[in-house]
């Protein structure tokens, strides 16, 4: 879209997690929402970008040419001087981080935004004090940075929706034969830690439940959750495993999307592929174990968020520190079942 020359940029220097990704479109959002020519530029992971690419809000996602944790003091260096061609107006930063702030006081764009994290005196000069009880959702605190200093936040924030790929869904759901089909989507990976992931017993026992009401199945997640996919396969009986695809590790980023975008239903962990979700308006069931959705809820209204209280938690722990898993065990299949009952039809279905 062509912009006049005094339309106003910003550049937000964004997360390094897939679902803190998907809520930042919030803070996209209210951002054009107050000023609808503003252009909005997103440097990020280089596995973002299809993402971004997603977002209708946003103009341009750059990729961060360094890794996460890395400080590289030179290619930021390199960064900041072909940025500050841009003439920014402002920079907003999501991270909390030093480094986070070297780039955009490198490429000396005139305000930087942020909240007060490692020691970036000087490096901002819009650092704000974060009060936690007063924005409580990340959602929240991002969009704070939208807007002035002490400005309230508006109650009902615009909730994360990316934009489908139409045709490329089309032909997706045909390659992996589930075209026409009603599908179960699972996501039973969680790359924070064990902590977050439901027992695999309990995705294959919702599974093989759905299964038999005449859903497929198809499990989602990245080439490291192959192993807990394929343990899910292993736990149905033969006779269903015919109705299970598992695409874990087979498909983009942005080919989730668009696949997640024609379940019937999802059941998820606490993870980036809930938000992506979320997002794309999908029926969703979430278990949650050591986190806790008064944090990161999804950001949708068919939702069904399960906890179950245990005096340990939420530990917010990548590991289980007691070693029982309580909090996940003891959230049972049937009442995802029962949860999945309340938001889609599960009457017996015909292919």
């Amino acid at each position: 879209m062509n912009r006049p020359d005094t339309a106003k940029s910003v550049l937000i220097i964004g997360p390094a997690w897939v679902g803190d990704m998907v809520m930042a479109q919030t803070l996209f959002k209210l951002l054009r929402a107050d000023d609808s020519s503003l252009a909005i530029d997103v440097l990020a992971p280089a596995w973002s970008l299809p993402l971004l690419a997603r977002m209708p809000e946003v103009r341009k996602g750059i990729a961060m040419p360094v890794g996460h944790g890395q400080l590289d003091l030179g290619v930021r260096w390199r960064l900041g001087q072909q940025l500050r061609a841009a003439r920014y107006d402002q920079a907003i930063l999501l991270p909390n981080s030093l480094k986070s702030a070297l780039v955009p006081w490198l490429a000396q764009i005139p305000l930087r935004t942020g909240w007060r994290g490692e020691m970036r005196y000087g490096l901002l000069n819009d650092l704000r004090r974060l009060d936690k009880e007063k924005y409580p959702l990340m959602i929240q605190r991002f969009a704070a940075l939208g807007l002035a200093s002490e400005a309230p936040v508006p109650v009902d924030l615009p909730h994360p929706a990316l934009t489908i790929d139409v045709a490329e869904r089309a032909r997706l759901l045909g390659q992996f034969k589930l075209a026409d089909k009603p599908f179960l989507a699972l996501c039973p990976g969680a790359e924070f830690g064990p902590a977050k992931r439901w027992p695999e017993k309990h995705y294959a026992a919702v599974a093989a439940a759905m299964i038999e009401r005449g859903f497929h199945v198809a499990i989602f997640g990245s080439g490291n959750d192959r192993p807990v996919a394929e343990n899910i396969v292993q736990a149905l009986l033969p006779t269903q495993r015919d109705r299970v695809v598992n695409l874990t590790g087979h498909t983009r980023l942005e080919q989730a999307v668009d696949l997640l975008s024609a379940a019937t239903a999802v059941v998820s962990n606490d993870s980036g592929l809930m938000h992506i979700a979320a997002a794309v308006g999908r029926p969703l069931v979430v278990v949650y174990g050591s986190t806790s959705p008064g944090f990161t809820p999804p950001l949708a209204d068919q939702v069904r968020v399960l906890q179950i209280p245990v005096d340990c938690g939420p530990c917010f722990k990548r590991e289980c520190p007691l070693g029982h898993l309580k909090c996940l065990e003891t959230l049972y299949p049937q009442m995802v079942v029962e949860a999945l009952g309340d938001l889609i039809v599960t009457r017996n279905v015909v292919d």
